[in-house]
């Protein structure tokens, strides 16, 4: 289970699925860093790796250290810029696959709750109606024993979003420590698809990578 408390960073490399001269997407393992954390011990992250092969690539969003899947980084600052405005203004799509522990109330629905820093056990974000609007789609993808496999749509993109979100309807994510969920190797949380008009070309491009749960 991947906790700061002992970043041991995966051997698994960087994947990069796609590369051109302004932007590159690339798969995220579960239990690496996006960015450098404060620690010396936390510097081997995402973008570093990145950077070994591509020294011009920057960061544009990121994934909890925890959770896996596709990330799009850009290869200049003027395409940096049009990819952060973006994902600002919400003109990307993202969909992550979870396996959730309990059962949904409904097949499909959404989660509008405000949601802001739990300043009293960091770096857990919670409910609250003085935080910011947040809003997530849900849909059941699969009803097991144990629990729900959904795909969810984070229509904004508010820390810790999906984890608290799915907390809220009853059914924290599997492998979620900070959030309750029940044990497992990993937090059964990945990005499995991101599609996003291409900042220097305009063309909508779209991207899929399968769950490794």
């Amino acid at each position: 289970m991947h906790t700061l408390d002992d970043y041991t960073p995966p051997q698994e490399a960087v994947a990069v699925l796609h590369a051109d001269a302004q932007l590159l997407v690339v798969a995220k393992p579960a239990g690496l860093l996006a960015v450098p954390g404060r620690l010396p011990e936390m510097q081997d992250c995402l973008i570093h790796r990145v950077q070994q092969q591509y020294p011009d690539a920057r960061v544009v969003h990121r994934l909890d250290m925890a959770t896996s899947g596709l990330m799009v980084l850009a290869r200049s600052l003027a395409a940096q810029r049009a990819l952060s405005e973006a994902f600002a203004s919400r003109a990307v799509s993202k969909q992550y696959v979870a396996l959730l522990d309990g059962q949904l109330p409904d097949a499909a629905g959404s989660v509008a709750l405000p949601l802001m820093s739990d300043w009293l056990r960091r770096p857990r974000q919670k409910v609250d109606a003085a935080g910011k609007p947040a809003l997530t789609e849900y849909r059941l993808l699969q009803q097991q024993a144990d629990g729900s496999r959904v795909l969810l749509t984070p229509v904004t993109g508010r820390t810790h979003q999906l984890r608290v979100h799915m907390l809220a309807l009853g059914c924290p994510i599997v492998g979620d420590a900070l959030y309750g969920g029940r044990a497992a190797p990993r937090l059964m949380l990945h990005a499995q698809s991101l599609a996003l008009r291409h900042p220097h070309s305009d063309e909508w491009l779209q991207w899929q990578l399968a769950a490794p749960f």
